[in-house]
């Protein structure tokens, strides 16, 4: 089921995810992510789609509990990483493969029980798209869940996107911000659009944490060095001669937000958790 990507030309959300390494900040995120599923709660046998997978953040506890999970991304970076988990762990009912979440062109109708994206679809382009993909891939009376940072929230990834963007060019016309994701109205908009009525889809606030060991400004240099949207804005502000700007304005960030201490990173950040049955 590997998509065919050799004629397709390289999109610019391939380009962004495959530019750094997601790898070092996914580490960061394990802990969450086995929380988070642990409240999806996949059951044994269970069907699972996790788009926007990464390197299986939440695609591999699930496997870990029993189900038969696929992961797409649409970075072959994340993919092969994925693929090597996997393998060290003996997930066997685990796979990834490349694929975009607004064409998802192999994948069959109904397959799925579960279909969950967390902080990964919300990037893709044509949102609409993916969230008509995401129901057309999920069979009658499964679920899909998202999660979704939010726009204007102040706490740490959607304050790291805003920094970053203010150190950019202005988006190409037709740009759809990915934090529109986190809007409520934005979300019953777009399901509504794929055939879901409104009191079959939940939203609410959650927490997600990231943990690291260090001080926050080597969390921060993660963010620098591997993220690729942050990664974007040094490069723009490196030529605009705004690197140390942009530098003071995200350590200001992390160190605010930082509950762990000095030796240590604990940073909770808010997000909206889509819950939508099928």
């Amino acid at each position: 089921m590997q998509h065919d990507t050799a004629h397709s030309p390289i999109n610019a959300n391939k380009a962004l995810w495959e530019k750094g390494d997601f790898t070092r900040l996914a580490a960061t995120m394990r802990e969450s992510g086995d929380e988070l599923v642990a409240w999806i709660a996949p059951q044994p046998g269970m069907e699972v789609l996790d788009l926007g997978c990464g390197d299986g953040t939440t695609a591999v506890p699930a496997a870990r509990r029993g189900a038969h999970v696929l992961g797409v991304d649409i970075a072959a970076n994340l993919v092969a990483a994925g693929n090597a988990r996997a393998r060290e762990e003996g997930l066997t009912e685990l796979q990834f493969v490349e694929g975009d979440a607004s064409a998802l062109t192999s994948i069959e109708d109904a397959r799925f029980d579960l279909v969950v994206s967390i902080f990964g679809a919300m990037f893709a382009p044509r949102p609409n798209d993916v969230a008509a993909e995401m129901v057309r891939v999920c069979r009658p009376g499964g679920r899909i869940v998202m999660g979704n940072w939010i726009a204007g929230d102040p706490t740490l990834v959607a304050q790291v996107l805003k920094i970053s963007a203010a150190f950019l060019p202005p988006p190409p016309e037709g740009f759809i911000s990915p934090v529109s994701w986190g809007q409520e109205d934005t979300v019953l908009a777009r399901f509504g659009a794929a055939g879901i009525a409104p009191e079959r889809i939940r939203c609410e606030r959650a927490s997600y944490t990231f943990r690291s060991p260090g001080p926050a400004r080597d969390f921060l240099s993660v963010f620098r060095d591997y993220y690729g949207p942050t990664m974007n804005a040094f490069e723009a502000a490196e030529k605009n001669g705004k690197r140390r700007e942009l530098e003071d304005q995200l350590e200001d960030l992390f160190e605010a937000q930082n509950q762990g201490g000095a030796d240590m990173t604990v940073i909770p950040a808010t997000y909206l958790r889509v819950t939508v049955e099928r």
